[in-house]
């Protein structure tokens, strides 16, 4: 897969604008990160959720890796040499609705819990 493809995909996704981000290129959505192109033009890096991530790397391991920043691992690294158009369109996708989402305030449902004295009781 070229970064032109990348780059158009992106860009046809609503309200999102490419901009520099340090020595890379970004694409965001309201001022949100969801991709940044290293100068090479050979990767992207995706941040999606961490369901999303371990369920790509367990099927595309020849073409996708994490994306560790600091410490924290915070998306896909993908080598668009060897990717799937498919695949990184889908991914690309993903992380534009986790980032629409996020700004929106939606958040991710939790399981939900037991309160701790009932948990505490159940253990005596």
């Amino acid at each position: 897969m070229k970064i032109g493809a990348v780059r158009k995909h992106a860009m046809s996704l609503e309200a999102v604008t490419e901009e520099p981000h340090h020595h890379y290129a970004s694409f965001r959505v309201r001022g949100k990160i969801f991709v940044t192109v290293p100068p090479d033009e050979e990767h992207v890096h995706v941040f999606v959720a961490e369901d999303t991530r371990e369920q790509a790397l367990a099927l595309y391991p020849e073409f996708l890796e994490k994306l560790v920043w600091g410490n924290k691992v915070q998306g896909l690294r993908v080598r668009l040499a060897a990717a799937s158009p498919a695949v990184v369109k889908s991914l690309v996708s993903r992380a534009y609705e986790t980032r629409v989402a996020r700004a929106a305030g939606v958040k991710k449902a939790r399981e939900p819990r037991e309160p701790r004295a009932r948990a505490r009781a159940a253990k005596s």
